[in-house]
């Protein structure tokens, strides 16, 4: 009688371990998913950063190829010259007229 008792009494404690574990098991997976999610957060904010900079690198990078040829125009190509200078200056060659149309703004 006393041998069955104590059986039932170590199988009663073998599952109390078990689930024990199984609990000690759960949390230690939750502690670990939980001290990861501010990384992928810093991660993902990171990412976004990168795009946001690369995108902006590359808007950058065509202003400066314009204004690169733009200025070798300048420097190299007299017709370019004077269309900037009667454009921007409003400057204009002995007897011509110009005329300008402005468009109204909405």
């Amino acid at each position: 009688m006393k041998l069955k008792r104590l059986e039932a009494q170590t199988r009663v404690i073998c599952t109390f371990n078990r689930i024990i574990f199984g609990v000690m098991a759960l949390v230690l997976a939750m502690a670990v998913v939980a001290s990861a999610l501010p990384q992928k957060r810093h991660l993902t904010e990171m990412e976004d950063k990168l795009q946001r900079t690369l995108r902006e690198e590359t808007k950058i990078k065509a202003e400066l190829e314009y204004r690169e040829t733009e200025h070798k125009a300048m420097k190299d190509d007299p017709e370019f010259l004077k269309l900037k200078a009667r454009d921007r200056l409003n400057l204009r060659e002995q007897g011509e007229k110009i005329y300008r149309i402005k468009r109204e703004e909405e």
